[in-house]
């Protein structure tokens, strides 16, 4: 949308190791689209770039509205919101194929959206302080209660997760400040954290009290991460939208 990729490398992008995706309910379109085609009429209709939104019950995060576009991408717990004209697009996602061949295809749907600023989104220097806080409450908390990730499971996704920083994957598209793509690496971080202590085990956590605990400490953890995440994502777009560069 901003000019700095070429829509072939930005479909590759967005579809990744999907089979194909496709736009549904795009105005003057009757059918499905592929993407390319979706892209350049998203911009035709006045779009000049894309925000992304990760809500989660009792959090609408990047949501403006209204109601019926909100309640959709709760239940996807994602969506776009398109900047410059009053679209979002949700996902539903399919696996499609016979057993043993079986592949991904996303329809993304267009509806109407509110023209309002998204909600609970912080600045980029305001997220990176609050993951700075959360990385080192969270860490605090999980070693006191014996449930940061230890062990061999952990061990080996911390060492992915290194492994992937170390090979300098691009991480955000071309075009983006340097502090997002702190951001957003930090952010990945505090999620992998929050991920190892959830799903491998109660470590030493295992009176109901202590688990209440762990549960207590992680949520706002794992909201701060959510939050920086769309942070670094829309930053090009806040920019903008600020008269920043």
């Amino acid at each position: 949308m901003a000019g700095l990729a070429s829509p072939d490398d930005t479909v590759h992008a967005i579809v990744g190791d999907d089979a194909v995706h496709r736009l549904e309910g795009l105005p003057g379109e009757s059918a499905p689209v592929g993407l390319t085609l979706a892209l350049g009429r998203l911009r035709t209709l006045g779009v000049t770039g894309l925000r992304v939104a990760l809500p989660a019950p009792g959090h609408p995060l990047g949501l403006s509205g209204p109601p019926e576009f909100n309640a959709r991408a709760l239940d996807a717990e994602e969506a776009v919101i398109c900047y410059g004209a009053a679209f979002g697009l949700v996902p539903e996602v399919y696996e499609a194929g016979p057993d043993g061949d079986v592949h991904v295809e996303v329809v993304w749907h267009c509806l109407p959206v509110r023209e309002a600023p998204p909600a609970d989104v912080p600045s980029l220097s305001e997220a990176e302080r609050e993951l700075a806080e959360a990385l080192r409450e969270a860490t605090d908390v999980l070693s006191r209660l014996d449930v940061a990730g230890s062990g061999p499971v952990a061990e080996a996704a911390i060492d992915a997760y290194r492994a992937r920083a170390e090979r300098g994957r691009e991480v955000l598209a071309p075009g983006y400040p340097p502090r997002a793509v702190r951001v957003l690496e930090l952010a990945q971080r505090v999620g992998l954290l929050v991920s190892l202590a959830t799903e491998n085990g109660h470590g030493g956590a295992v009176s109901a009290s202590e688990m209440a605990a762990r549960g207590a400490a992680l949520r706002p953890v794992e909201r701060t991460a959510r939050r920086a995440l769309v942070a670094a994502y829309n930053s090009v777009v806040e920019e903008r939208e600020r008269g920043v560069g």
